[in-house]
């Protein structure tokens, strides 16, 4: 089982009768290795806190920590993720930094 992202969500009608799901990533702030990048972070949930987060605990909010660092990994990626336009697996692929910043510049 793969780590996952801690959310919320909704069904809602809207008022031309239609059904819309709506959801939101919860954000905490950043561990020490996404804090050399960002301020924040998804929250993210270990299995082991699936059922913990989904039921009916009024308030597993304690769920809620920066993600171990040293369970991560980290490396750069093109800045042509940053356009919903682009559409591809081959957005999260590593990149060499001086070659992007090159082709930015062009």
């Amino acid at each position: 089982m793969k780590d996952r992202f801690a959310g919320i969500w909704e069904n809602w009608k809207h008022p031309d009768g239609e059904w819309v799901r709506t959801f939101a990533i919860l954000t905490i702030p950043a561990n020490e290795l996404v804090g050399t990048i960002h301020d924040r972070m998804p929250a993210i949930l270990a299995p082991a806190a699936y059922d913990r987060w989904l039921g009916t605990e009024p308030d597993p909010r304690d769920l809620l920590q920066p993600f171990p660092s040293d369970l991560m990994t980290l490396w750069p990626i093109s800045t042509q993720v940053n356009s919903p336009a682009n559409d591809d697996e081959h957005l999260l692929d590593e990149i060499e930094l001086a070659k992007e910043r090159r082709a930015g510049a062009a």
